[in-house]
């Protein structure tokens, strides 16, 4: 798509309107302020012209509180010299002149010229219609944004250009997503053919997903599809200082679109204007942002049969602070979800973004896609960056699988502070840490495949890491899987304990997010054999708005779950330290082995893990 600009003022009717005030302003000032142009006669000091009257050079003077202007006798055929010189607060100087027989008076009143007075009152009018009518040809013109402009729209306008299109083709991971707009394609195109039959074509689209998802893309792409114009804003560009703007700016989009109708008005980030009333602002309520807010609901409300192709297409990762009044029917008619793509669709994607980048015949993106559960849309085009970015860091000239393996690495788990010096002990105690993670994920259910042990540090305080990525997409975790979890995690604690008999704060991580994970078992998942199955948790309203209010304990419950998320934490620490002491001479080959090459993966990990003894399982 390519950018739409207004008309531009013809470049010699602007040129023009600028020299015009340079004349006028030339011509006030010349009025006004004529000694400004006007040669002045030479400056001499004072006591120059005292020495002159006293030699009896000085013919004439003329006598000002701020100027002396006098005339020296003439010399021959040459005219009388004009000087001039600053006075001083001198009593004696009229006695002089006249001793000396100068001719001396007060100096002579400015004219009184009738002409000058009757510019004096016409030309300033005239200046300022003038500077009036500049900024309005500015502002007419699509100029630079000035005072005379605020109350108008600053969306931009896209229309399809011959070279760049966006269309359904070049979305991906969204399938269902894209289901629901291809009607909003056919609305656009045949709008006719719903009005006859009476049907109501819809006027708002919400688009609710996560940040990243492709919600603008979308938008774009349902343009593309329907071919027709497509102004985009975010919510956040309708709020000013000033009360009024917002809604004045929400009434000049709707009269922009309305005159290219069919077309698209794409919000982004409503939730910036459209937050609930009920709840909104500090001390009372923020007045600009409602009355935006009620100039947007009054403007979709005031669609008729003809204006319908004007809908509204919105996007917001947070649904549940929006107003009941915007998600009514008649308003923003349907909300489609924009989720996180699945495996598929995340191979679709990738195939998308490495259209743009040279790839190596090996590389397997289906391969990447499954190593990448949880990534958006933008995750995506990121890591294909970073990978391509890898790749010409190495002088290579196409990207290869390893660069994408690191781009993930960079991207999960952060850069690699190769700068960052560890000592010899500290240096075996993250070895036996990350290994003891690594054994105790092998056995149990519920983490994903060990594909890398590293004790090179890597982000802001990761001193070594352990690459767990998953086989397939898991939707559901049942009880057990997430005890194995939580025990995966304190295997590098407990690897510690076994090894050194003591711990360190390395752990610290790893226990709150253990301990997140069993109270969120105990109060969400009713996971409790002592509390049943309950929750005990705030639930917010979701996009349908429905949801439940935050449901207070007694003490009593509050310390019976408090007794089962440690039991289950501490449960989980003996299945962790009864794992490792069952492998304690594998932990330390492998420890041995890490320490040596500091990063081990591929074959050569599978190799070792498949040693490991699964003392649960007998």
């Amino acid at each position: 798509m390519a950018i739409k600009n207004s008309p531009e003022v013809p470049r010699s009717r602007w040129i023009g309107n600028v020299l015009l005030l340079l004349g006028f302003g030339f011509l006030l000032i010349n009025l006004f302020f004529p000694q400004l142009f006007s040669p002045r006669p030479p400056q001499v000091p004072y006591s120059m012209f005292i020495h002159q009257v006293q030699e009896g050079e000085v013919q004439r003077a003329y006598v000002s509180q701020n100027e002396i202007l006098y005339q020296l006798k003439p010399e021959g055929d040459k005219p009388p010299q004009v000087l001039s010189t600053t006075p001083i607060f001198d009593l004696e100087l009229p006695k002089l002149l006249e001793s000396q027989g100068v001719e001396f008076a007060a100096a002579p009143p400015p004219k009184n010229n009738w002409i000058f007075n009757i510019l004096g009152w016409v030309i300033p009018p005239i200046v300022f219609v003038l500077i009036f009518q500049f900024f309005a040809n500015r502002q007419a013109g699509g100029g630079a944004q000035g005072v005379l402009s605020i109350s108008k729209s600053r969306a931009k306008v896209y229309v399809q250009g011959d070279n760049v299109k966006i269309g359904f083709d070049d979305v991906a991971g969204v399938e269902e997503a894209k289901t629901e707009l291809v009607e909003i394609v056919d609305f656009l195109k045949n709008p006719q053919r719903y009005i006859q039959i009476g049907a109501r074509i819809p006027k708002g689209v919400l688009l609710v997903g996560p940040p990243g998802t492709g919600k603008t893309l979308l938008a774009k792409a349902v343009a593309g599809e329907a071919n027709v114009p497509f102004f985009s804003i975010s919510g956040s560009e309708f709020v000013e200082l000033f009360v009024g703007v917002g809604s004045a700016r929400v009434r000049d989009l709707f009269e922009q679109a309305k005159k290219q109708a069919p077309c698209i008005v794409f919000i982004d980030e409503l939730d910036a204007i459209g937050k609930s009333r009920s709840s909104s602002g500090f001390y009372g309520g923020n007045d600009e942002r409602e009355q935006t807010l009620n100039q947007l609901l009054t403007e979709m409300d005031g669609f008729n049969a003809a204006e319908a192709t004007v809908i509204v297409l919105a996007a917001t990762n947070r649904p549940e602070s929006l107003d009941p009044a915007l998600l009514r029917p008649g308003r923003f008619d349907r909300q489609v979800l924009v989720d996180r793509p699945d495996l598929s669709g995340r191979e679709a994607i990738l195939k998308i973004h490495a259209k743009k980048v040279k790839l190596s015949p090996s590389v397997d993106l289906r391969a990447i896609a499954t190593r990448t559960p949880g990534f958006a849309g933008a995750d995506l085009a990121n890591l294909v960056n970073e990978a391509a970015l890898l790749a010409a860091r190495n002088h290579r000239e196409y990207v290869e699988q390893q660069d994408f393996a690191e781009a993930i690495e960079r991207i999960v788990a952060g850069l690699e502070k190769k700068s960052r010096v560890l000592s010899d002990k500290e240096k075996e105690i993250v070895a036996y840490h990350e290994v003891g993670h690594a054994l105790v994920g092998y056995v149990l259910p519920g983490s994903g495949r060990v594909e890398k042990i590293s004790i090179v540090p890597r982000g802001m305080a990761a001193l070594g890491y352990t690459l767990q990525l998953p086989t397939e997409d898991r939707f559901l975790l049942d009880e057990k899987e997430l005890r194995g979890q939580i025990a995966t995690l304190l295997g590098g604690r407990s690897a510690e304990e076994i090894i050194f008999g003591s711990v360190t704060t390395g752990a610290a991580n790893d226990l709150q997010r253990a301990t997140d994970l069993a109270e969120r078992m105990v109060r969400s998942y009713g996971m409790s054999k002592v509390l049943g199955p309950l929750a005990f948790e705030e639930q917010r309203a979701n996009f349908l708005g429905n949801g439940a209010m935050l449901r207070t304990v007694s003490e009593e419950t509050a310390r019976a779950i408090d007794r089962e998320v440690k039991d289950i934490v501490e449960t989980a620490h003996q299945q962790a330290l009864e794992i490792l002491k069952a492998n304690r001479d594998l932990l330390e080959r492998i420890a041995k082995v890490l320490l040596e090459k500091e990063v081990v993966e591929g074959a050569e990990l599978h190799e070792l893990l498949a040693e490991v003894k699964n003392p649960v399982a007998a």
